[in-house]
């Protein structure tokens, strides 16, 4: 799995792309229209098979550290659904940057559906 490294002088930190998706959830999930970060039909029989919470968003790091982030979203109903996007991807990337200093390239939002 890839992973975010800093040298230091005390030695290495290391920032998972889990920590990634993880940050991202929570900031995603703090705009006012997200109902919920989605998931796929596949994350939830992952997540019935082996019993662990699978948030479904897909972060790659390239080897310029640039990192990718794939977001899955359910919008409430009666949200103005790429208002609520926009201000997803603004979070997020506003969260990240603050958080652990990584260079965002993309933040890509999968709205899979709307509901109450």
């Amino acid at each position: 799995m890839q992973k975010r490294e800093t040298r230091t002088d005390l030695g290495m930190i290391r920032i998972h792309k889990n920590v990634i998706a993880s940050i991202a959830s929570l900031a995603a999930a703090e705009i006012e229209g997200v109902k919920r970060v989605g998931r796929t039909f596949k994350v939830d029989l992952l997540e019935l098979v082996a019993k662990k919470y699978l948030s479904g968003i897909k972060v790659d790091i390239d080897t310029n550290e640039d990192v990718r982030i794939e977001i899955p979203l359910v919008i409430k109903y009666g949200f103005n659904i790429p208002d609520v996007a926009d201000k997803v991807q603004e979070n997020v990337r506003s969260s990240l940057e603050k958080m652990t200093n990584l260079s965002i390239k993309d933040i890509n939002i999968n709205v899979q559906g709307v509901d109450k």
